[in-house]
């Protein structure tokens, strides 16, 4: 039996959670997932979430919110999701890696990873 320790939304909701970043699992049903927002317990229905048994490695691109007034307009269509902190970057181009501002990590873009494509 897998062993999940990580979860991310898998759907478009309304939630404190940032789309894209993973997020370690405290406690999971077979309804339900807990996880740690900013060291806050939060339950969310399992079906939102994607499950993983190891913490992520690359950025995931995220498509832009639609109707949010503080998303920067000039970072266009998409943008990426740091895998350690959780920030959130502008994506030039089709680089294969890219530096975090926040925390320094450099991860892969995983550009063939496709993420809430219909947001």
């Amino acid at each position: 039996m897998q062993t999940f320790q990580w979860a991310r939304l898998n759907e478009n909701v309304k939630t404190p959670l940032r789309r894209g970043a993973w997020y370690r699992i405290l406690k999971l049903t077979s309804s339900e997932a807990t996880v740690d927002v900013k060291g806050k317990p939060v339950s969310l229905p399992r079906g939102e979430l994607q499950l993983s048994p190891t913490p992520a490695q690359r950025w995931t691109v995220v498509p832009a919110p639609k109707n949010a007034p503080r998303f920067p307009a000039t970072w266009g269509p998409q943008y990426a999701v740091c895998p350690n902190c959780r920030d959130r970057a502008r994506l030039e181009g089709q680089a294969p890696s890219m530096r975090c501002h926040r925390c320094n990590g450099l991860f892969e873009i995983a550009w063939n990873e496709p993420y809430l494509a219909s947001a």
